[in-house]
């Protein structure tokens, strides 16, 4: 489904969106208008059990970020090694529309704000 000017909505709003968009998707009550015209795509790669991939961009899109399935890992925490759960993301996206800077700072932005 496409979350239509979701760059105007804050996160509670998004997240109620989001909720809504799948529940009425696995119901499969969804309009057309609600599976087209998106930008950029999110795919839970890791909801089927998936670890490694790179999506490709649909169609008509700039860019799509994969979600790979979570998993407890060994890290270095403080100089002190720790398992914490980690979560690989990956972002695909057309040169020609996404500066590479641009996409690396999102990447940056995104993962800074998932370790809250």
């Amino acid at each position: 489904p496409t979350i239509k000017n979701a760059d105007a909505m804050n996160v509670f709003d998004l997240s109620r969106t989001i909720l809504d968009l799948a529940t009425r998707a696995r119901a499969r009550k969804l309009t057309g208008e609600e599976m087209q015209d998106a930008t950029f795509t999110i795919t839970s790669i890791g909801s089927i059990g998936g670890m490694y991939a790179t999506p490709i961009i649909p169609v008509g899109q700039s860019a799509i970020l994969g979600v790979m399935r979570m998993t407890e890992k060994p890290v270095a925490i403080d100089g002190k090694v720790e398992v914490r759960p980690m979560m690989p993301l990956v972002l695909s996206y057309d040169h020609r529309i996404v500066d590479g800077a641009d996409a690396a700072r999102f990447m940056n932005d995104l993962i800074a704000e998932l370790q809250k």
